[in-house]
């Protein structure tokens, strides 16, 4: 019989009949897997069937609900019990559980999370809201936080170490913050960032910079909140052995100060070797530098910054893991990833950018360097051991995405001209390490013209004019360059300027 054919009879048998019949048919099938076990469920056709069905009733009785979650359970590989009274389910591993308690028209009253030998906690989760996707993150990222080799008491100390560890980083975040700090400040200046707490399977996390253009949206959107870039503070599994604390190690913080933080020495009473190390993950990998990989690796003396699969020796360090290639390629690609809506292929190399009350620019990002310095590699996540690193690689992060930011604003989705207007050209050339060239031709001669931009820390840059002797010269000071970098992080908007300032001059003239 053809799958139509089948599809059609299926129709006319169940057209009368309630979902909530078809319902229980799916889970009774599910529950009786044709001699299967159940692991191979999830990849089964009645499970997409069941979750499509699901997603129709939007879960509005209890026994959908019930049901809703028993799938999800199922899924992220936890266990899932249901009460005898049937209004309270309970979601298990070895490590934890969440106690889910229904109403009987389906709404969720009571949610208790409880880790491995610790009272329940209270919780206000997405399951609330009937936001299965979020509950399911939640249950995955639960479940990742005992992914670390042993059995449960081992898990159990690796759980420890990751509250140590977010005990001492919330100290932290208190010892340079006064009582009228905003949240932008503490972004762009505090030791760690802005920190926010873990909250049940939500990790904590840090938000470490912010662009100046993103700063002026939120000004001008009253209301908005800026979102900038962050990374997730959590502890994974290791094939080796390495010392973690169990307890924090700050010696009596005090909020106000800005002195650095004193730490306990790592006894044997206070740490324990596990096979784990605590991970600062990015929600996107993050193009970096050679010299600020190598910084990291230094300042936290661990040499994998991903895993063990291929090795690079590159100026004397190794580099584990990582796929080594030009910077400005890695920032472009991910920069087109961010900004295009559409596919678009990262070789391009060509850009077309619009600003109000000025030609259009064109930008050719000369990427291709095979120079060594200037190589670069995209990093998933951070490993670490101690918590005094944390402040360090958070000045690194910020320094090497104020430089991707600056580099990004000459990537636009428009690669094609379709305009016939006057276009102003420039190119775009690495120079070492966080700075760059950007060569043009002069606004009143005939020759070549260059800014160079040095992005010394996240909140430091100098830049420099450079202009044919015999050309006639464009009233734009290195110091008002620079300025003018610090405000927007954006070459086309500095471009702008000096041309602008240029016009004047000829006109003048």
């Amino acid at each position: 019989i053809s799958t139509n054919a089948l599809m059609e009879q299926l129709c006319l048998k169940y057209q009368q009949r309630p979902w909530t019949e078809t319902l229980r048919l799916v889970y009774f099938c599910m529950d009786n897997p044709l001699r299967r076990p159940f692991s191979h469920a999830p990849d089964s056709p009645l499970l997409s069937c069941m979750e499509k069905i699901e997603r129709t009733l939007h879960a509005k009785s209890m026994f959908s609900v019930m049901n809703a979650l028993k799938s999800l359970s199922r899924q992220k590989g936890l266990n899932i019990h249901v009460s005898p009274s049937g209004t309270a389910c309970y979601i298990t591993s070895m490590m934890f559980y969440l106690e889910v308690q229904l109403k009987k028209d389906g709404n969720v009253m009571d949610i208790k999370l409880a880790h491995f030998g610790e009272a329940p906690l209270q919780l206000f989760l997405f399951v609330r809201m009937k936001n299965y996707d979020a509950f399911g993150k939640i249950l995955e990222d639960l479940s990742n936080m005992y992914q670390i080799p042993g059995n449960s008491e081992m898990k159990a100390k690796g759980y420890l170490a990751l509250k140590a560890l977010e005990k001492d980083l919330y100290s932290m975040s208190l010892l340079d913050r006064t009582q009228d700090v905003n949240r932008v400040t503490e972004i762009l200046h505090g030791k760690v960032g802005h920190l926010v707490p873990r909250t049940g399977g939500t990790p904590m996390n840090i938000e470490f910079y912010v662009s100046p253009y993103q700063i002026l949206e939120a000004e001008l959107n009253p209301g908005s909140q800026v979102c900038g870039t962050k990374t997730v503070v959590t502890v994974e599994g290791t094939d080796m052995l390495h010392k973690l604390p169990l307890s924090p190690l700050i010696v009596d913080p005090q909020s106000g100060g800005d002195s650095n933080p004193a730490f306990l020495q790592l006894t044997d009473e206070l740490s324990m070797d596990l096979p784990a190390l605590f991970v600062l993950k990015f929600h996107q990998p993050v193009p970096m530098s050679l010299s600020s990989i190598e910084d990291i690796q230094r300042l936290t003396g661990i040499y994998n910054l991903i895993d063990n699969k291929k090795n690079h020796l590159v100026s004397g360090i190794q580099i584990s893991g990582l796929k080594l290639a030009p910077l400005y390629e890695l920032i472009v690609q991910s920069a087109l990833k961010e900004k295009c809506s559409e596919d678009l292929s990262t070789n391009e190399s060509c850009f077309f950018v619009s600003l109000p009350d000025c030609p259009k620019h064109c930008y050719f990002i000369n990427k291709d360097s095979e120079k060594s310095d200037l190589a670069g590699a995209l990093v998933s996540k951070i490993p670490f051991s101690h918590p005094k690193c944390v402040p360090g690689i958070i000045e690194i992060l910020r320094h090497q995405v104020a430089y991707n930011t600056l580099i990004s604003s000459c990537v636009s989705d428009k690669h094609v001209n379709k305009d016939d207007s006057e276009l102003l050209y420039f190119e775009v050339v690495p120079h070492r390490n966080t700075s760059v060239c950007v060569f043009f031709l002069h606004p009143v001669e005939e020759n070549l013209a260059c800014v160079i931009i040095d992005v010394i820390t996240s909140r430091e840059v100098q830049c420099h004019l450079q202009l044919n002797p015999q050309d006639q010269a464009l009233s734009c000071s290195d110091d008002f360059i620079a300025r003018a970098v610090k405000r927007c992080m954006s070459v086309p908007v500095v471009m702008r300027a000096i041309f602008r300032n240029a016009a004047k001059v000829k006109a003048d003239s």
